[in-house]
């Protein structure tokens, strides 16, 4: 069962309670279910849009945000967490639907629209756990540099272990991070990723080729790939290639 981060931005106490009895009720009836489906949510609450913005970090994977708010409107909140987090799912809960409209300038998923009904809430929060299920399997949370950021696996070219230190190659530069190589090998495990060596976890889609004991990444670097690694190296690949991953 997956832990769903949630942000409840509201500054209306009855609006704000209802929308927390919703959560609790959507995760008991999901784990009724018994189903795979099950959730379970872990929740902050925030009365007004300029205090979730505070000290934002991209930890959240669905914010539940009122439009109307004394200091900060749930709008401009949007638009300032864009600019630090552009995944988390954005739904607005509001009783001015004609703000609402402009959520695509933000990449809001959907709206709500006050008095939120039992049946329209169940049926957004389905939608966003879909999207964050597929873009949690499409994405890595990380802390680098004091702060937690998430990395599009697509961009990830190469994983490299330097001493005690991790180094993530991506398209956008280096970033160090705290860990392990085996710990990223396990978290990136189903996810085209193979470790080539003792000090490589490679991005099977940013391979362009072997020549002799090195595969050449899009980046245009060599990484050698060792000896015992090479016959289930190259199996990888054909597999990868092949679309069985």
């Amino acid at each position: 069962m997956r832990e769903i981060r949630i942000g409840v931005v509201e500054d209306d106490a009855s609006a704000c309670q209802q929308v927390l009895d919703y959560l609790n009720r959507y995760q008991a009836e999901s784990e009724g279910d018994s189903a795979p489906d099950a959730v379970r949510f872990t929740v902050s609450v925030f009365d007004d849009g300029a205090k979730i913005v505070e000290r934002y970090a991209p930890v959240y994977d669905i914010l539940l945000l009122d439009i109307e708010m004394k200091d900060m409107d749930g709008m401009e909140a949007a638009r300032r967490i864009r600019e630090r987090d552009d995944s988390v799912v954005i739904v607005f809960i509001t009783a001015a639907p004609q703000y609402a409209i402009n959520g695509y300038q933000v990449g809001a998923l959907s709206y709500l629209l006050k008095p939120v009904p039992w049946f329209a809430f169940k049926q957004e929060m389905k939608r966003s756990i879909d999207m964050v299920r597929r873009r949690s399997d499409e994405s890595l949370l990380i802390e680098a540099g004091g702060a937690q950021q998430r990395l599009e696996l697509a961009d990830v070219v190469y994983v490299e272990s330097i001493r005690h230190t991790i180094i993530v190659h991506t398209l956008a530069g280096k970033l160090s991070v705290t860990g392990t190589l085996k710990a990223f090998e396990e978290r990136l495990d189903g996810h085209g990723f193979f470790r080539s060596n003792s000090c490589y976890l490679v991005n099977l889609r940013h391979v362009r080729g072997m020549e002799d004991q090195d595969c050449v990444m899009s980046n245009g670097e060599r990484l050698r790939v060792s000896r015992p690694r090479k016959k289930a190296f190259m199996a990888a690949m054909a597999d990868y290639v092949g679309g069985v991953r």
